[in-house]
């Protein structure tokens, strides 16, 4: 799939830490209750770590209880797509950066309503940028 977003290897390794490359670069994860946003509650929007592109929005953001940043739904749905994913003998559904195939996570259908979902998404393969007050207002 072409992407609007495609750097080297090299780049990656340039712009990303060790972990956001390992998880966002090789689909790795973090462990559980370990990531930087799994227990964070300020007001704003989620971003790509890769190429930041706007993904959640903390207005969706629940406490799923299972050690990761979770979501019921994307903020900017055409910047997320959705993969079968087979690997360590599961059928699990990958989420990805629509903008530059970056692995944020996987979807569940045991989420809260009203849409049933759980975006489980890795805290290195996002950014948080707060909202500013104007941004509230408006």
């Amino acid at each position: 799939m072409s992407r609007k977003i495609e750097k080297t290897e090299a780049e990656w390794h340039a712009q990303l830490t060790p972990t956001q490359y390992q998880v966002a670069r090789q689909k790795g994860t973090e462990r559980a209750f370990t990531g930087e946003y799994w227990n964070f509650w300020e007001n704003g929007e989620y971003r790509c770590v890769c190429c930041g592109a706007p993904l959640f929005d903390s207005e969706h953001k629940f406490d799923a209880g299972c050690g990761w940043p979770s979501f019921w739904t994307a903020a900017t749905p055409e910047n997320v797509e959705e993969a079968a994913d087979h690997s360590h003998y599961m059928h699990r559904t990958e989420v990805l950066c629509h903008q530059c195939g970056a692995h944020l996570g996987h979807v569940f259908e045991d989420g809260p309503a009203p849409t049933g979902l759980r975006y489980c998404i890795n805290s290195a393969s996002i950014h948080f940028d707060p909202r500013r007050p104007a941004d509230e207002a408006g």
